[in-house]
């Protein structure tokens, strides 16, 4: 996915945060605190990567398409 949040970031001139959940504790518990929110947008399951928009809670689970993940951004 790095190559499209890259790609997503240069077209938009959006930064996309990234946390890296399967080595740092810190963020693997951030992103537990946000299952209320995860779940129901990812099918039940926490999914990597997620991407989550904290101003409007839009979330993206798992690989997605370039389109998908860049209409996401521009929400």
């Amino acid at each position: 996915m790095m190559p499209l949040v890259e790609k997503a970031e240069q077209e938009t001139g959006t930064p996309i945060e990234r946390l890296e959940v399967w080595h740092e504790t810190k963020n693997a518990d951030l992103m537990r605190s946000l299952k209320d929110i995860l779940l129901p947008k990812c099918g039940g399951k926490l999914a990597v990567p997620a991407f989550l928009n904290t101003e409007t809670n839009d979330v993206v689970c798992g690989e997605v398409g370039y389109e998908a993940l860049k209409e996401w951004v521009k929400k």
